[in-house]
């Protein structure tokens, strides 16, 4: 989880990395919005709004999700989320003297995502320099954004041939995974201890290379015979991830070791309630 910072208000947020997509805490949006200092009465707050506009058939509440994020006492709970478009009209729902200035501040955070999407590279940089915050080696960043651009041009084809951003990114995205790892994507990051962290950022470098391959015989494949739509192109992942798979097992044969592994970056005492 990567919080985000609203006039020294924190707003969890969490990225889903199979559908692309940042979700917020709507609870912590609704308590900047009633200035409620209590978090259990903000909370109240949301529930009671949430019920209104569920009776009257807003899109808005069915469109939230519900996903683990962290409270003050350091565990994870099921929680409200919502992407920034659905907040915006959320915000709509509560009178208060913050509703603009948030308003600008959801709007600034898609502009920034749309900024990232036209110019992969301000992501990768940003990226860069959280990673080395974090202790990885130069060469893994490297391995890490290399793979990243990789992803970012089968994306760009899947955008521009018939594939819905979100859940159909991640159906092909877990196809991918599946074909060439043996697990899909939840079965790894379980592998990994891992939870809302991101995968990629947990792998090993041999992990990164052939998540690479896999995703970039995708595109050369899907490019090959112009596939276009769910079916199309989940043949053509099928046929990317068994390259790699192939590759991985043969790589596997020759040194006895596997890929696949359960070694992550987590702090150890992260690690361990992860373990528990």
């Amino acid at each position: 989880m990567q919080p985000a910072i609203f006039e020294e208000n924190e707003i969890r947020r969490v990225y889903d990395e199979e559908t692309e997509t940042w979700w917020f805490s709507v609870v912590d949006i609704v308590q900047v919005l009633t200035q409620q200092p209590d978090y259990q009465a903000a909370r109240n707050y949301w529930k009671v709004l949430k019920n209104r506009l569920g009776k009257e058939g807003s899109e808005s509440v069915t469109k939230c999700n519900r996903l683990k994020l962290p409270a003050t006492d350091g565990k994870n709970y099921l929680t409200d989320v919502a992407t920034a478009e659905t907040l915006l009209r959320l915000v709509q729902s509560v009178p208060s003297p913050k509703a603009e200035p948030i308003k600008l501040w959801l709007a600034k955070v898609g502009y920034e995502r749309m900024r990232e999407m036209a110019d992969p590279a301000l992501s990768l940089e940003r990226a860069r320099e959280t990673w080395q915050k974090h202790g990885r080696s130069e060469k893994w960043i490297q391995q890490r954004m290399t793979g990243q651009e990789t992803r970012n041009k089968l994306t760009d084809y899947w955008k521009e041939h018939d594939i819905k951003e979100g859940e159909e990114y991640a159906i092909l995205t877990n196809i991918i995974h599946q074909e060439w790892a043996g697990v899909d994507v939840k079965e790894h990051k379980a592998l990994k201890s891992l939870k809302s962290q991101n995968l990629r950022d947990h792998m090993s470098e041999a992990e990164l290379i052939f998540t690479a391959l896999a995703e970039l015989s995708t595109r050369q494949i899907a490019e090959s015979v112009e596939a276009s739509g769910m079916n199309e192109n989940e043949v053509a992942a099928k046929t990317g991830g068994g390259i790699a798979k192939r590759a991985r097992l043969e790589l596997e044969g020759k040194t006895g070791r596997r890929v696949v592994s359960s070694e992550n970056y987590l702090p150890p005492g992260k690690r361990k309630l992860a373990e528990k």
